[in-house]
């Protein structure tokens, strides 16, 4: 944490969410908790204000932005809904569940935020914070997480704080998010199928008992459609050993379950616990004094496979 408390560092009360939505209304940026990680969010349907998001992040201009909206009322004024939009709706909003669908033509949403796409990724979020911002503004926020691209995602306003600095407007103090890892985001094709575009706290499982098997999705993406899908992402800028059992000389331990580790994701080996701890721990060991970093084995189960997949792009 900072030895002083950033200027631009507000509690989420009546008089934070004012100055929030202001900025938000003038293009600003403002980070914000979610219930997966910190976002870095502006008004989404002016192109200067998603600029400014790159710009914060130093994020490249073919990586789309997720959209987050208060209710679907408001998803479907943005994007075309069929039957299976709706149904994932009902069933996972609010919550950790990103859809990729195609955009309305008459969508009042900045260019940038599809990257050139003719779809937009949709997320209703159930923290609070967000929730009352999102009322506030009355405006569909362009939100990705709150650090500098590719690097380790927030989990707290000290995080954002150490990554962003003045590079972000505004940053509403919320405490330490819930899932602590990205949402999963779910693309709807043409004729019925569906692809996990990226793991995350609602389970590909959870999705299939919605809509039926996946009919592709273990195949690749074409192309990036959606946040998280760069092959090097949640870097901690050291080099990083997966399936650990121990740590060598040099390097900083990340446990998980029997194994203890410097710190550790786990003591208990719940895959919630070690998502919810995922950048934490990720953060600590970058500002640890080891130059590179050693993660024991997490299981592929569940929201492991959430889990593995940052800690493999980590790794990459």
């Amino acid at each position: 944490m900072p030895a002083t408390k950033p200027a631009n560092l507000y509690h989420p009360d009546a008089d934070g969410l004012a100055r929030a939505a202001r900025v938000i209304a003038e293009g600003g940026t403002v980070a914000v908790p979610t219930e997966t990680v910190y976002g870095l969010a502006a008004r989404a349907d002016d192109d200067a204000a998603v600029a400014a998001i790159y710009r914060a992040k130093g994020r490249p201009d073919f990586n789309p932005l997720i959209v987050h909206v208060p209710g679907i009322a408001a998803a479907e004024r943005l994007a075309v809904f069929d039957d299976r939009a709706r149904r994932l709706a009902a069933a996972f909003w609010p919550g950790a569940l990103t859809m990729v669908l195609p955009r309305r033509d008459d969508a009042a949403l900045a260019a940038a935020v599809s990257a050139g796409l003719p779809t937009v990724a949709l997320r209703c979020p159930s923290h609070p914070v967000m929730q009352a911002l999102l009322r506030e503004c009355g405006l569909p926020l362009a939100a990705p997480s709150a650090n500098r691209s590719g690097g380790v995602s927030p989990t707290s306003a000290a995080h954002v704080a150490a990554s962003l600095g003045s590079r972000v407007d505004l940053i509403l103090d919320g405490g330490e998010t819930e899932r602590g890892i990205e949402s999963t985001i779910v693309a709807l094709r043409d004729g019925g199928g569906w692809q996990v575009l990226r793991p995350g706290p609602v389970t590909e499982a959870q999705v299939a008992e919605i809509l039926g098997p996946a009919s592709d999705a273990t195949a690749p993406a074409a192309r990036i459609e959606a946040p998280g899908q760069m092959t090097s992402h949640y870097a901690p800028g050291k080099p990083v050993r997966l399936n650990a059992k121990e740590a060598v000389e040099g390097e900083f331990m990340i446990g998980f379950g029997p194994i203890a580790g410097d710190i550790s994701l786990s003591p208990s080996a719940d895959l919630a616990e070690a998502a919810a701890r995922l950048y934490a721990c990720l953060h600590a060991a970058a500002d640890a004094a080891q130059l590179r970093i050693a993660i024991a084995p997490v299981p592929e189960e569940g929201i492991g496979v959430a889990i593995n997949d940052r800690l493999r792009r980590a790794a990459a």
